[in-house]
């Protein structure tokens, strides 16, 4: 995969405390592309865990996250690191941190995919056995709309700047992890991951998609999914029948994977 940093690397460690908490100045020096209110920055996530066996992905980093990569990314420069210590050092920033990872792991642990790890809980990805994971995003670079982090509109599979950094960025990615199983964390990520699949870059029984996204806003459907709230107190903007159907379409893909 092309190393993007090599063409940054120079801006990376210019940039001041004071560029970094600004979004204006560093879509103005990184930026990779442009079209209308939509802005694509480069950020330091190229790195890649060859070993892992599954990705947990996102739909893009934030603004804060690629704030806080480009300060770990431009310390480890100064400091003389090679760019793949850099890269490195960049991307281990804390993903899943806090109730979220709490939720992702309960489950991860309820589809079984710590028997299949032979793990005693997929705890252990964020700890002894963070090699066996590698946390990612469909959109590599941070994608920002209006000046806002982008959440799904519009559609990246449909529009023609989006869909390009998903092929050239994520599409590189899943090639370079040919046995890993792919978990997408929410709708829209489940749908660009089955386009990449559409065009033959991934084997579509290696996506392991119907887990509600770990945020809190998804806290119903988490307890719901889980089996710790009954279907009898759910509020209306929980529909049991698509939880049902996706939790037992993912129970099945995680047997089969043997």
């Amino acid at each position: 995969m092309k190393n993007t940093l090599q063409t940054f690397a120079s801006t990376i460690r210019g940039l001041t405390d004071s560029d970094l908490q600004s979004l204006g100045v560093l879509g103005q020096r990184l930026n990779i592309a442009r079209d209308g209110q939509i802005e694509v920055m480069y950020a330091p996530f190229e790195h890649i865990n060859c070993q892992a066996r599954v990705l947990l992905v996102g739909i893009t980093p934030g603004y804060t996250q690629a704030v806080n990569a480009l300060r770990e990314c431009r310390r480890q420069l100064l400091a003389g690191a090679s760019d793949e210590e850099a890269l490195k050092a960049a991307k281990q920033t804390g993903a899943f941190s806090g109730a979220m990872r709490a939720k992702l792991i309960a489950m991860l642990d309820a589809i079984g995919l710590h028997r299949w790890l032979e793990l005693g809980t997929c705890e252990a990805l964020f700890g002894p056995a963070a090699h066996l994971v590698h946390s990612t995003s469909v959109l590599r670079n941070p994608v920002f709309v209006k000046g806002k982090n982008y959440s799904g509109t519009p559609n990246m599979v449909r529009h023609p700047l989006l869909r390009q950094q998903l092929l050239e960025g994520f599409g590189a990615e899943v090639q370079a992890l040919p046995q890993a199983v792919f978990i997408p964390l929410g709708d829209k990520v489940a749908e660009a991951l089955h386009f990449v699949a559409d065009q033959g870059l991934l084997d579509r029984n290696r996506i392991l998609d119907g887990l509600p996204h770990p945020s809190g806003a998804n806290a119903e459907r988490i307890a719901y999914f889980l089996g710790r709230k009954p279907r009898e107190e759910l509020s209306a903007k929980t529909d049991p029948v698509k939880l049902d159907r996706a939790r037992e379409s993912i129970l099945a893909q995680v047997a089969a994977l043997g």
